[in-house]
């Protein structure tokens, strides 16, 4: 299955030098972090965004996608629907750096909640690291497989709202003990106050990190 969804090209008119590729959450859909792009790309006028549609219908909605399904499933088996929206990823992220000519340093991997569950698994099975992998209010699952299948270790970031009603807060701690065990630079944001979702705060320490790993 091919992956497509909506995109917000550089401000800058030009080619782009660099790529965000947000990864939408769990009954959403492309549209909704596309909306992160124009509050970005002043500061990033050579980035491409790309917002890709998970490919599934959302089980739990009316409405919406996912990436891979929750209700009901034990862990092995949403371990087993995370390796397969993940594949479809990983295709997709070969498919822009190709049709870019851009190399994987130049591409940051972000997501929220579900799609940073996917771009947290996703990023460091790459051989070739990516510019880093940018988390919000998200998890990672299956911590104990991270160091034994992790074939690149781009930075991380990780932001989370301290009143998260659906992804404990707590998540980000467990997220980040795995990741610097296995050797990986992570940073952490928690944001007070803030329930499920991403404040102004928190998009100002996604773009601080983004500068940063773009040198």
């Amino acid at each position: 299955m091919r992956l497509d969804g909506p995109r917000h090209p550089p401000a800058s008119g030009a080619a782009p030098a660099r790529i965000v590729l947000l990864l939408h959450g769990y009954g959403a859909d492309g549209n909704d972090l596309i909306g992160l792009a124009p509050a970005w790309a002043p500061a990033m006028p050579d980035a491409l965004f790309v917002s890709p549609h998970a490919p599934f219908p959302c089980e739990g909605a009316p409405f919406g996608r996912q990436w891979f399904g929750i209700a009901g499933r034990e862990e092995e088996m949403r371990l087993a629907g995370l390796r397969a929206a993940s594949a479809m990823v990983d295709a997709f992220i070969d498919d822009l750096l190709d049709e870019t000519g851009l190399p994987p340093a130049a591409l940051t991997l972000a997501g929220f909640s579900q799609g940073t569950m996917l771009a947290l698994h996703t990023g460091p099975r790459r051989a070739e690291p990516l510019a880093g992998i940018l988390g919000y209010s998200g998890r990672l699952l299956a911590p104990e497989l991270l160091d034994g299948e992790a074939l690149s270790r781009p930075p991380v970031a990780l932001i989370h709202g301290e009143m998260d009603e659906l992804v404990p807060y707590s998540s980000m701690a467990e997220a980040a003990a795995a990741l610097d065990g296995a050797g990986f630079a992570v940073e952490t944001h928690g944001r007070p106050g803030l329930g499920h979702g991403i404040d102004p705060a928190g998009m100002q320490a996604g773009l601080a990190f983004m500068a940063r790993i773009a040198g």
